[in-house]
């Protein structure tokens, strides 16, 4: 019925005789018009980009986007009336069909491809004189009844398709709701609004509402594809900075590490047993007894010396990250000065004596930093934890959410905290220095979110089968809202059932062993739990089972970081992805839509992670190209549904035919090697290219152009790797180097050696 609907619409539209629509008016980006009392703008932000604004006349709006800083781009486009209520815009792009009577907005292609209906009478704004804004606003909208649709940020339900679902948008611990979908006919929607929401979809009809809001404001992008939407919505949002290259190894965390004697020997054993290690993170209750939550200084009875602490923990080539809260226990002296100055939320969180601070205000993120400078920074960590920036709330009342804050009641705002939190850091730390990338992992998120350097990791869930499974799915789409960095605490946060016997639980090991195999292959590499330590060295010593596989894929990382770095910088200059589904690269293959099991790592990887105690795994390789077993290299074509064993100690990996894969050295820290004797593995049945990118490694020297690209190309037919001229310089960069070459499949038994002095080379396989 629906898809009746759209084409009886659509046909009605494109045939209708020219006449003049009234009730509108030409704008230099789109046009203007009144629907039923509210206010309706249409503006191109650029030929593929539309943003559609509507608000109660009566009310005077002249709002600042939080998460959009693109301005509209001069956008050629023609405003055509036909019919007496309908305007045809059309650009390079899109066309649009807009009623001016109902407000029903028909999306197509400029070769009138439909896309989507904006649902005529689809607008509500219902007066809700509790809240501030005192309205609740909705929009509805019409699909293909066979599109399909991804997105939605991190919900914990497994579920890869947001089709005939109702999701509550509202951040809380492990959720981390994000106002974006994306269609499988390769257009994207993200809405932006910061208060509490709700998205359905039913057969008649999907809609996003929310409450306490007065305007609806959205943008609709025709990306031609999911990567095409990522780029849009990047472009509208903001770019991902590039994270130094120690970020991307090995990190491990507890809850917690309780002096800085137990912190530094943790590192200590990673080196004694060459388990390599470059993250070491800090959580919280360093400061002291809980009336003094997140006092943002510590403890002299168990940190006597935070500046040696630091220093230890850099001596032995490994980087600190230290935790911090957006709330206050009531004997800091930060509670003190933002309870004088009425910048606290009138809320508890946690524990229920802290308050949080208020981020919205400028002024109280300058302050917050202050603090967090002064107390933390100047020690010299190199990362920051901040935790709970949903923020946690205890005692809920429903007058928590009318309390105000500096843009507003937190209700019209909530979903933006963690936005205006985490941005309040990375923007002083950038004031600050240079020199030291902004790293900061957080629990929460807002669209936009991924141009303060953050990495969002999964939150406190438990330790079982069904929640490993569950974080594919919620990775992903993760990503498909724009967001580049995402992790997970491997192994579970909460593993109450494993306590009696804790790292030694054979079951807990297995899990262990899975979740550290998916975690390779996500944007950061964490070990976190609490319950029980979580150090490799708990589960057993080198030679046992519950050791070697975890320290097999810990190396593995590593060895992939050339690949890893360069996706980082595809994520950076091309607005990519790391946890790519596989729509993106197979648009046309019907099972590749739905898959939500498996992923793309990079351009070249296909992950499908084990999430039970089967030793036998099914998996799905789509057409159209050839893949390899990484393991036995194994050539397969594609469109198969494969029965894969699964060893306790590997996970299924397949490698797209055309790759060409850096392999880097063997190291126990990032940087303790040099890229000059790189491993390139070249998979033939395509042509392909890969782009090495180096920089500084931890500055943002890159920024101004200090790095350097190496492109590698692949001749298939030929049997031809061609490297190009290289392209950039940076203070200490190799000047010579040394690329050992393998052709997959081949006969040769050596690699074949190729010299490497800048200049373009080819070498014949």
């Amino acid at each position: 019925m629906i898809r009746k609907m759209m084409m009886t619409s659509a046909v009605v539209l494109i045939a209708a005789t020219q006449a003049m629509a009234a009730g509108f008016k030409k704008t230099p980006t789109g046009i203007k018009a009144t629907v039923d009392g509210i206010t309706m703008e249409v503006q191109f932000y650029k030929s593929d980009v539309v943003r559609v604004l509507k608000y109660p006349k009566k009310v005077k709006l002249n709002r600042t986007s939080l998460s959009v800083i693109a301005k509209p781009e001069t956008t050629a486009f023609t405003a055509v009336p036909i019919g007496k209520d309908t305007v045809k815009l059309e650009t390079a792009d899109l066309q649009l069909r807009v009623n001016v009577l109902n407000g029903e907005i028909v999306y197509l292609t400029r070769d009138t491809q439909m896309l989507m209906i904006e649902k005529a009478n689809g607008t509500r704004f219902t007066p809700a004189p509790q809240h501030k804004p005192a309205y609740d606003v909705s929009q509805a909208f019409m699909l293909d009844p066979a599109d399909v649709v991804y997105g939605l940020g991190q919900q914990q339900d497994g579920r890869m398709i947001q089709r005939n679902e109702t999701v509550k948008m509202e951040n809380w611990n492990t959720r981390v709701c994000l106002p974006v979908i994306q269609s499988a006919k390769g257009f994207g929607l993200f809405w932006d609004n910061y208060s509490m929401g709700a998205y359905k979809d039913t057969t008649n009809e999907m809609s996003m509402s929310f409450t306490a809001a007065d305007y609806i404001d959205y943008y609709f992008m025709w990306g031609k594809g999911g990567e095409g939407v990522i780029a849009q919505l990047r472009n509208l949002t903001g770019q991902s900075p590039m994270l130094p290259l120690w970020s991307y190894g090995f990190f491990q965390s507890r809850e917690r590490y309780k002096t800085q004697q137990e912190l530094v020997a943790v590192v200590d054993t990673f080196r004694q047993l060459h388990v390599p290690l470059d993250g070491i993170i800090q959580d919280w209750q360093y400061w002291g007894k809980d009336s003094l939550w997140n006092a943002m200084s510590f403890n002299p009875a168990t940190y006597p010396d935070p500046k040696g602490m630091v220093d230890q923990v850099h001596a032995r080539n490994a980087h600190l990250m230290i935790v911090a809260w957006p709330d206050f226990g009531p004997l800091t002296p930060q509670y003190k000065e933002f309870e004088s100055k009425k910048m606290l939320l009138g809320f508890t969180s946690y524990p229920s004596l802290a308050r949080p601070y208020d981020p919205y205000n400028p002024a109280a993120r300058d302050i917050y930093w202050n603090y967090l400078n002064k107390g933390v920074f100047t020690y010299g960590n190199d990362g920051w934890w901040l935790d709970s920036s949903e923020p946690d709330h205890t005692n809920i009342k429903p007058s928590d959410f009318e309390v105000p804050t500096f843009l507003g009641t937190y209700r019209s705002v909530k979903n933006a905290f963690p936005f205006m939190h985490v941005g309040g850091v990375y923007d002083h730390q950038r004031a600050v220095t240079s020199d030291k990338r902004v790293v900061i992992l957080t629990r929460s998120a807002f669209v936009g979110q991924q141009r303060y350097g953050t990495n969002v990791w999964n939150g406190d869930v438990e330790s079982s089968w069904e929640n490993l499974r569950k974080q594919i799915t919620a990775g992903i789409n993760f990503s498909l809202c724009g967001m580049p960095y995402w992790n997970t605490d491997i192994g579970g946060f909460f593993a109450d059932q494993f306590e009696k016997k804790g790292a030694k639980d054979p079951e807990f090991q297995s899990l262990q062993a899975r979740w550290i195999q998916f975690g390779t292959f996500t944007p950061m590499m964490r070990v976190h739990g609490t319950t029980f330590p979580r150090e490799i060295y708990q589960f057993g010593k080198p030679g046992d089972e519950a050791f070697d596989v975890q320290l097999k894929y810990i190396k593995f990382r590593y060895q992939l970081l050339p690949y890893i770095y360069s996706t980082a910088w595809q994520v950076t200059s091309q607005s990519g992805s790391f946890m790519r589904p596989l729509y993106f690269d197979f648009p046309k293959d019907l099972r590749a839509l739905v898959v939500g099991t498996e992923y793309l790592f990079g351009k070249s990887l296909l992950v499908a992670p084990v999430t039970d105690t089967q030793l036998l795994k099914t998996i799905y390789l789509p057409k159209g190209i050839d893949w390899y077993d990484y393991w036995t290299n194994t050539k397969i074509p594609g469109g198969r549904i494969l029965q894969r064993g699964v060893p306790t100690d590997l996970i299924p990996l397949y490698v797209k035919a055309g790759t060409i894969l850096p392999m880097g050295p063997e190291v126990e820290y990032a940087t303790e090697k040099r890229w000059d004797n790189l491993d390139l593995k070249i998979y033939p049945g395509a042509d392909g290219e890969f782009v090495l990118y180096e920089d500084e490694n931890d500055n943002y020297n890159y920024e101004k152009g200090a790095y350097t690209e190496i492109r590698f190309s692949w001749d298939d037919a030929a049997k031809t790797l061609t490297v190009d001229d290289r392209k950039g310089e940076f203070n200490g960069m190799l000047q010579n180097r040394t690329f050992n070459v393998t052709l997959i499949g081949s006969t040769k038994a050596e690699p074949v050696v190729v010299k490497y002095e800048g200049k373009k080379t080819s070498v014949n396989l």
